[in-house]
């Protein structure tokens, strides 16, 4: 169960006022090849932030240039990839 998440709206915003300290896309988990995105807010020491759908409670993309058109839709400019 994913306890804190943020929407891509509320993503876009915090981008745009430089809120986001670090970006993250990781596997669902080693079998699987789909993908999530996360973030870091605030200080180094806070716990990164899964992005969910409207419908979903977390938002995965199918490929990492999935993932890298929808960061330019919110105006994140890079991120590292967990293997």
């Amino acid at each position: 169960m994913i306890g804190q998440t943020i929407q891509s709206d509320t993503l876009k915003v915090l981008v745009s006022q430089h809120v986001v300290r670090e970006v993250v896309v990781g596997r669902v988990n080693a079998d699987n090849a789909r993908w999530t995105l996360s973030v870091r807010l605030g200080s180094p020491s806070a716990r990164l932030v899964p992005v969910r759908s409207r419908r979903e409670p977390l938002r995965t993309w199918a490929s990492l240039t999935a993932v890298g058109r929808f960061a330019e839709t919110v105006g994140i400019t890079g991120f590292s990839v967990e293997l």
